[in-house]
């Protein structure tokens, strides 16, 4: 193949997603670094969780085999901070709702750190921490309440960890809004900010937006305008792809980050694997196949008839007995 036709050639930055795509859990996801350390890309990693200062997940990158400083994390966190400029003033009380990394962040910007709304706080931050409790979110529901404004660092609902999908941070957040009756201004994915500032830190002028949650990480690229690759390593798989909206659509499918090696072409929606896809009714129906096809072709087969259609697919239904063997891989 020639190396000028593979998808990483294609770009000089990759946007990378980090749970559910570079790793699980703090653990390598299969050919990850490998992919990331090939891809003669610079690598920036844009992370919807708060709880980690940059410079931890840095080095947590490092100790997996990336080569990656600092000043190429961007995380949610330094994102909401972005937003709360335009509301506060130096020296202003601040409720954080987060891990300590999310408050000496804030503290260091100037600002006064509480975890009491006795202290009046003028805004409330909302990041990912494990800790976080009933008296927690009780404490930025009061501030809420009497007029805090209320930020969050992402609105993930689940987090991706080695033994399964844990609490998000959107899930917390769901509480307090349950309770005040107050949505938060989001910074993270999938807001376009971090796509953009990560761009522009590094003066990329063709990035790749990459990640395994259609609602986040490919929201977000797309709604940078940025194209995307989405990885079946993480939050959603084939059926999420089938019904995803068009807001939420990314440019190519791979099947783990080994794709950015592939050719542009064989990654997009389209016939390949000797499938093919059609509707009957408002039923999916993908034939044909060969012996050496697989899931993923046959994925990327049928979203090409699917997201021609107003909406996703009631049913999908396969005919033949590779298509049977790839669609059983989709569950």
């Amino acid at each position: 193949m020639d190396g000028n036709t593979t998808l990483q050639a294609q770009h000089d930055a990759l946007l990378l997603d980090l749970d559910g795509t570079v790793w699980e859990g703090g653990r390598a996801i299969p050919h990850a670094v490998e992919a990331i350390n090939a891809s003669g890309c610079k690598a920036i990693y844009i992370t919807n969780n708060a709880s980690r200062a940059a410079s931890r997940v840095a080095a947590m990158l490092q100790d997996i085999g990336l080569n990656a400083a600092e000043a190429d994390v961007l995380t949610s966190a330094q994102a909401a901070l972005g937003l709360a400029e335009d509301v506060l003033e130096p020296g202003d009380p601040v409720l954080v709702l987060g891990a300590q990394p999310f408050k000496d962040l804030v503290r260091d910007a100037g600002y006064q750190v509480t975890d009491s709304a006795d202290a009046a706080p003028k805004a409330v931050l909302h990041g990912h921490n494990p800790d976080t409790g009933w008296a927690e979110l009780s404490e930025a529901a009061l501030a809420i309440r009497t007029g805090a404004v209320y930020l969050a660092s992402n609105m993930d609902t689940t987090l991706p960890m080695e033994r399964g999908l844990m609490v998000g941070n959107g899930s917390m957040i769901a509480a307090v809004t349950s309770a005040t009756g107050v949505t938060p201004r989001s910074a993270g994915k999938p807001e376009p900010a971090m796509f953009h500032q990560a761009a522009e830190r590094f003066g990329a002028k063709s990035p790749l937006g990459i990640g395994d949650r259609l609602d986040t990480d490919l929201a977000g690229g797309v709604a940078a305008g940025m194209p995307t690759l989405h990885v079946l390593t993480g939050v959603s798989g084939p059926l999420a792809l089938l019904q995803a909206p068009p807001q939420q659509r990314p440019t190519y499918i791979g099947e783990d980050m080994r794709a950015l090696a592939a050719e542009p072409a064989t990654l997009r929606p389209g016939a390949q694997g000797g499938f093919q896809a059609r509707m009957e009714g408002d039923e999916l129906v993908v034939d044909g196949g060969e012996e050496a096809s697989t899931s993923v072709q046959a994925l990327r087969t049928a979203l090409e008839v699917a997201w021609a259609q107003p909406t996703g697919p009631r049913n999908v239904r396969a005919v033949s007995t590779e298509a049977e063997a790839a669609l059983a891989k989709w569950w």
